[in-house]
């Protein structure tokens, strides 16, 4: 077995044991990694084992610290987000070290992880476009569910400016985004 396959079945077997399920009865954060994988070798297809790992590891543990932790504010919402960052970056060097990656592999994904860089590191922002593609084509349609228009305008602009051009250009052509949703990636 591979060094990145045990990074994978280490970050599975800690995203099975989360308690919310999908619809079709899948541990929500299993399902999420495995999307993004695909999203990955979609989008990324020479990824960098760091870059691989850290896509199906962004959200490893999440419901372990729940949003309401924090307050609902926006304030609180980046101190949680800030927050499970680092604890997705600590939890993902511990299972890259366990499988045999050494200390670079493991700052890149750590990097990644926390989004140090994004917009000016080519990984940490292939990360974030793979995080996008995965919200757009698996989490968008029931996120919008009960959104105002205006509300819904401003999601769409917020995650079209975090991807780069290549992404936005890709979105476009993947997906049906309605005018003048669409807008927002062209820009």
């Amino acid at each position: 077995m591979t060094r990145l396959q045990k990074a994978f079945d280490a970050i599975d077997k800690a995203n099975a044991a989360d308690p919310h399920l999908s619809p079709d009865g899948q541990p929500e954060a299993l399902l999420y990694g495995q999307r993004m994988t695909a999203e990955q070798q979609a989008l990324y297809p020479d990824a960098s084992e760091p870059l691989r790992i850290a896509c199906r590891g962004q959200h490893v543990e999440r419901w372990q610290l729940p949003r309401d932790a924090y307050p609902m504010d926006r304030a609180g919402y980046l101190a949680w987000r800030t927050e499970q960052g680092r604890r997705h970056a600590a939890r993902i060097a511990g299972i890259m070290r366990e499988a045999g990656y050494g200390d670079e592999d493991v700052a890149a994904a750590e990097k990644m992880l926390t989004k140090q860089g994004i917009k000016r590191d080519g990984a940490v922002q292939a990360l974030e476009d793979v995080a996008c593609f995965t919200f757009i084509r698996w989490y968008m349609g029931p996120f919008a569910e009960g959104r105002d228009a205006e509300e819904l305008q401003r999601i769409v602009e917020k995650t079209a400016r975090k991807m780069s051009a290549m992404a936005r250009a890709r979105a476009l052509e993947e997906f049906a985004i309605p005018e003048p949703f669409a807008a927002a990636f062209r820009a």
